[in-house]
């Protein structure tokens, strides 16, 4: 694989690259494709312990400089945002502010990314599954914003404000979590005195709503083994997040690991008729 393989990640927040799919990012990085991040918002929302606001303006700009600190672990070529504001949980104030990205026009955002997509020319567009993982709104949005822009960038008839040529990228994946394993996670909370249906920083991602729904198909599992390291360290630029990401103590460490070492996506496109096993998100790409 050299530099003319080009992947696209899609996503929300800073933090959804190195929790979420950063072992995936992190071995095509190694493998020499050029990696790119378009990121929806700054973060903005939630609450964040002053420490970490020290030498800082504002939440947006610390979680920002984590992001910038997890794309140069991570290898990333390219790290762009689409300045939306970040939503919140679903019911929380930040639901209504005038810029969140769950209040933008959806014809808006898939434009911005369908954007990039033209200028950055992927082969492999990789974003969350239709309930955004843990169903967070800004994570919904962007799902159903790329799944458009993958293929509003390639149609002859769309006029892009920047006078960019058509593009199409060749395959469109989604992240998916890994339900079996977690099925086994939501099992063991409640016997160590954990609730499941209250877990992350604020207590606001409800794991059993996560096993009960959603139970997309996987297609590719990528083995991230070599560069698990990498990926950790990548997690740990984001302090401020820490409790709300993959668990770095205890029992549940334990069980983060079990369920990590492979990232799993669906392919969406091409459409998959049959029984699908790809171990290479490029299997297939001319």
């Amino acid at each position: 694989m050299n530099s003319s393989a080009i992947l696209l990640a899609v996503l929300a927040h800073p933090d959804d690259e190195s929790f979420g799919m950063g072992g995936t990012l992190a071995v095509y990085a190694r493998r020499g494709a050029q990696v790119h991040l378009v990121c929806a918002t700054r973060g903005e929302a939630g609450d964040v312990d002053p420490q970490y606001l020290q030498g800082f303006k504002s939440i947006a700009e610390r979680r920002v400089s984590e992001l910038r600190c997890a794309a140069g672990i991570l290898g990333l070529s390219g790290v762009y945002f689409l300045d939306y504001r970040d939503s919140g949980m679903s019911g929380s104030e930040d639901n209504r502010h005038p810029q969140a990205l769950a209040n933008a026009p959806l014809d808006e955002v898939a434009g911005k990314i369908a954007s990039y997509i033209r200028r950055l020319r992927p082969q492999v567009v990789v974003t969350f599954d239709p309930i955004g993982g843990y169903m967070h709104p800004d994570h919904i949005a962007v799902h159903s914003a790329t799944v458009q822009a993958f293929h509003l960038a390639g149609r002859a008839d769309y006029r892009d404000p920047q006078g960019l040529a058509p593009f199409q990228p060749q395959k469109l994946y989604y992240h998916i979590l890994p339900k079996r394993a977690l099925r086994w996670v939501v099992r063991l909370m409640p016997l160590l005195g954990r609730d499941p249906r209250k877990f992350g920083r604020n207590q606001d991602i409800d794991l059993q709503r996560l096993v009960e729904e959603g139970d997309f198909p996987t297609h590719a599992w990528i083995d991230y083994r070599d560069v698990i390291e990498q990926r950790e360290a990548a997690t740990a630029c984001h302090a401020s997040q820490l409790s709300g990401g993959p668990p770095r103590r205890g029992w549940m460490s334990w069980a983060w690991r079990w369920i990590g070492q492979k990232e799993q996506f669906m392919r969406a496109y091409p459409e998959v008729k049959n029984g699908l096993r790809e171990k290479d998100l490029f299997e297939g790409v001319v």
